[in-house]
């Protein structure tokens, strides 16, 4: 395979940072491969890719989409007429874009997205981020070419043969951590003889961690310990004033995750499927708090697939009040306990995830002609 063939490449990933993020990581990947390759993404209209891509370097364009409201709603009420508007322009932007293969990693945009590209034949695949896949990528499973997914055992819900176990693609810079933690303990003006507790809501911010932290700010300075806290943007104007608490390091977002991957000693995090796959790579001890805001409790799934290896802890939001405190004291006071989690976590890294995602991708377009290269044939 030429890799100088001005391949095309559609991608749909979003709503959230666990969706973007991958994508535009597997983007980068091929097109350092593939420096001839053109690009497009395909996003849903006021949601957060629709920012983050153009960042990233890359075209988007947006559908008109949403989710499906767990409570009855007016919005839902839209939701079929949304689907149909998606169907319809991604056929569209299929015809006028001749993608040479379509991927996927899950967002409202990937599904009328991947739908419409399996329909006219073009060469698809998934990238399934979580332990427990939702409705949407099981429907799919059933028409795309290859799944790269991140847990095994997840033959129960797709087909054993298109099955590729790549893990969830992560950020190269969080490959060398051990070199950054004194420059992460400088940036973050942190003191060297307390613990450092990070503290992650995912890329939206998560209210009932913010108000745990809050409630037990004391019980954290009891403790000895000091925090950088990202609230995320929607919350900071409320949480900022802790700022001027000596052990307190308040942030909207963190803009350089690896350094303070690489600061933390103890982490407390949503269970993302993408913050549990770097997690897994960064190695510290992890204290998971799922959301149970989430389309078939994939957090929970996520978490629990961790945890039940002794690889991190989970807890409920609904057990907060009660377990928070013990099961922190625990880890916090055992370097023993820290170093086990450690060690288990890091069992459970697929670091090579983007790269064995793209080989994939390589694959798919070895056994396929360029659309340019088939619109020359077609006019000779």
């Amino acid at each position: 395979m030429s890799k100088q063939h001005p391949y095309r490449i559609i991608l749909s990933g979003g709503g959230t940072g666990g969706h973007i993020y991958p994508a535009i990581a597997i983007a980068d990947e091929l097109k350092s491969r593939f420096p001839n390759a053109k690009f497009l993404f395909v996003g849903a209209k006021d949601r957060m890719e629709m920012e983050k891509v153009p960042q990233a370097g890359y075209e988007i364009e947006g559908l008109w989409i949403s989710g499906i409201q767990r409570k009855l709603t007016l919005r839902n009420l839209a939701f079929p007429f949304k689907l149909i508007s998606s169907l319809w322009r991604s056929r569209q932007i299929i015809k006028a874009f001749k993608p040479d293969v379509a991927i996927g990693t899950g967002g409202f945009a990937s599904g009328p997205l991947l739908q419409m590209a399996t329909a006219k034949k073009v060469p698809s695949l998934i990238q399934e981020q979580n332990s427990f896949p939702g409705i949407t990528n099981k429907l799919l499973g059933k028409k795309v070419d290859k799944i790269c997914v991140a847990y095994e055992g997840l033959e129960r819900f797709f087909p054993k043969e298109k099955l590729v176990l790549t893990g969830n693609p992560i950020r190269k810079d969080l490959l060398d951590l051990a070199e950054k933690t004194a420059d992460a303990k400088d940036a973050f003006t942190l003191k060297p003889n307390k613990q450092i507790l990070l503290v992650l809501g995912g890329s939206l911010g998560s209210r009932r961690i913010n108000q745990l932290i809050e409630n037990e700010l004391v019980f954290l300075e009891t403790n000895n310990i000091q925090m950088i806290w990202q609230c995320g943007k929607l919350y900071y104007e409320e949480y900022k004033k802790h700022n001027a608490l000596e052990h307190v390091e308040v942030f909207p977002f963190l803009n350089r995750m690896d350094l303070a991957y690489a600061a933390a000693d103890v982490i407390i995090s949503r269970a993302g499927a993408s913050s549990v796959s770097e997690l897994c790579v960064v190695g510290k001890p992890v204290i998971f708090i799922p959301s149970p805001n989430v389309a078939e409790d994939h957090q929970s799934k996520n978490a629990m697939a961790i945890a039940s290896k002794d690889a991190a802890i989970m807890i409920k939001e609904s057990e907060l009040d009660a377990n928070f405190k013990a099961q922190f004291s625990e880890v916090i006071a055992s370097s023993e306990r820290r170093q086990h989690l450690s060690k288990n976590i890091k069992k459970l890294a697929l670091a090579n995830a983007t790269n064995d995602i793209a080989d994939v991708v390589e694959k798919l377009l070895g056994n396929h002609l360029p659309s340019s290269q088939t619109e020359e044939t077609n006019r000779l």
